[in-house]
């Protein structure tokens, strides 16, 4: 997926791939770097910002995101990146629990709806992303007054499946909609990418998908976080946004 929706670079050593970038571009509105990977035996030879300076022309001016690990984080801010959150990754073997009354599968006439909420909470056209994930995954919804407030997708990813993105109003709809997947998929192992500031780590840990590992969401250029109804409590994934 990360492929088809983005264009990337590679570094050759002796016909062996020693690195990686890709930019995934959301129209004109902005784009993610990802998929930053350097050989080991390469390290500390200039070879990520050469990698990162390719990345940086192929997204022209649009306004640019990142997950840094702490390894990149050096060379992501003396690029001009600025961090803008924390990622938190949760992932495990779910059990039984009670599907939640407020959320029901999504149809296709809710597709409109939910690339707009998505357009709003994110901030850029992410419809090729949505193309794509129309064909792999599953859509969940929250509705108000007859209207989509908010919707999840789970689909395949590494070693099981990945809930992401999730977009609600409210913190409690957020819950509701990853409920409704779990609720589908007991003894399934899932993911989750949420925002410290979603709010949403300590309940899905209580779930039983356990906080493992950490990011760092930046940007470029450096932009304040917006408060924004909907609201994104999960990425696609830490590549995608």
């Amino acid at each position: 997926m990360a492929l088809a929706l983005s264009k990337g670079v590679v570094a050759i050593e002796h016909e062996r791939v020693v690195g990686t970038v890709l930019v995934t571009c959301y129209k004109e509105d902005g784009a993610t770097i990802n998929m930053v990977i350097v050989d080991e035996a390469m390290r500390g030879r200039g070879l990520g910002r050469r990698l990162m300076d390719e990345a940086l022309r192929l997204a022209g001016d649009r306004p640019l995101r990142l997950v840094a690990t702490s390894e990149g984080l050096p060379l992501y801010e003396k690029l001009g990146f600025q961090e803008t959150g924390r990622i938190l990754q949760h992932q495990g073997v779910v059990g039984e629990i009670a599907a939640p009354a407020e959320a029901e599968p999504a149809s296709a006439a809710d597709m409109t709806a939910i690339g707009d909420l998505d357009r709003l909470a994110f901030g850029a056209d992410r419809g090729d992303l949505f193309s794509c994930l129309s064909k792999v995954g599953e859509f969940a919804v929250v509705r108000r007054e007859r209207r989509v407030a908010g919707f999840a997708v789970v689909r395949p990813f590494g070693r099981g499946e990945v809930i992401g993105p999730v977009v609600a109003d409210n913190l409690e709809d957020a819950k509701a909609l990853v409920a409704h997947f779990i609720a589908l998929r007991p003894g399934r192992f899932l993911r989750v990418d949420t925002t410290a500031a979603a709010g949403l780590s300590g309940w899905l840990a209580e779930q039983g998908l356990a906080h493992v590992g950490d990011g760092v969401a930046m940007m470029k250029p450096p932009v304040e976080p917006a408060q924004t109804v909907p609201t994104i409590f999960a990425l696609a994934n830490q590549a995608l946004g």
